[in-house]
């Protein structure tokens, strides 16, 4: 019946070990996603007058710190109180061992943008053409986050046949859909190709906020997707009838935010 399925080799999740410092496959993706994504606005902003760009490049070289502090303690303290407080009531200096994995994408995303709206604020710039730079960027980052779960064999997938199922070198001889991989591709590399078209065809950057919200519907919409491919987390289960995740719960309302700001820009704007 999984005669097709691919054997994973094992990866060790620490992809380099320089005198005593582990460097793991995490911090790897966290880095080429903000620097591929960084070189990736900077090519925007060099084209402003093509793209209708409303931030300068300079803008952008100053916001890179608030980036990695909202993105690093939103996605854990993201993490520690939707997916596994309780375990972290008991174990509280766990909480800063980030290394070891249990990052929430949802936690990163409100985290950046609460650092975002606060350095919009105190430097005087816009925020919503901040965010929507960010936004046509952010895929890059998710893309390189997915593959480090693929290669630390977590958030694995259900149990499947298809011909590109994977066994996992740590589970037992099972073959399951390589989920981390549909999210890769669904809300990485598709997603960042929609806004790459529209805001080279349509300057979708043109007006502030639109590519935040097809951001927030896209990535919300993909990942209720996924979630149906994908296993929950052990400790939390299925929430409603072997059916709905916890992932699904909290990306509905990343769809509902994504319409109600396209909304309310459409009537700012007449």
């Amino acid at each position: 019946m999984f005669t097709t399925s691919i054997l994973l080799p094992y990866i060790d999740p620490v992809a380099l070990k320089i005198s005593a410092v582990n460097v793991h496959w995490y911090g790897i993706s966290y880095l080429l996603g903000i620097l591929l994504g960084w070189y990736y606005l900077k090519y925007i902003c060099q084209k402003t007058e093509k793209y209708k760009i409303q931030i300068n490049i300079s803008d952008l070289s100053e916001i890179i710190p608030w980036i990695v502090l909202g993105i690093l303690l939103g996605g854990r303290l993201g993490y520690v109180f939707i997916y596994d407080i309780y375990y972290f009531i008991d174990y509280p200096l766990d909480i800063i061992k980030i290394w070891t994995g249990g990052m929430s994408f949802h936690g990163g995303l409100i985290g950046l943008v609460i650092a975002l709206y606060y350095f919009t604020k105190r430097k005087g710039k816009k925020f919503f053409a901040m965010m929507d730079l960010i936004a046509i960027a952010a895929p890059i980052g998710i893309f390189f986050g997915r593959i480090s779960n693929f290669i630390n064999a977590e958030l694995i997938g259900k149990v499947s046949n298809v011909k590109w199922a994977v066994i996992y070198p740590n589970e037992q001889l099972i073959s399951r859909h390589p989920s981390q991989i549909y999210e890769a591709i669904l809300e990485g590399i598709v997603i960042f190709f929609i806004l790459f078209y529209l805001t080279r065809k349509y300057s979708l950057l043109a007006k502030s906020g639109f590519a935040s919200a097809l951001f927030l519907i896209l990535y919300g919409f993909f990942r209720i997707i996924c979630e149906f491919y994908r296993l929950p987390d052990q400790h939390i289960g299925y929430l409603i009838n072997e059916t709905i995740t916890m992932g699904i719960i909290i990306s509905l309302p990343m769809i509902l935010t994504g319409f109600a700001l396209i909304i309310y820009k459409r009537n700012e704007n007449e």
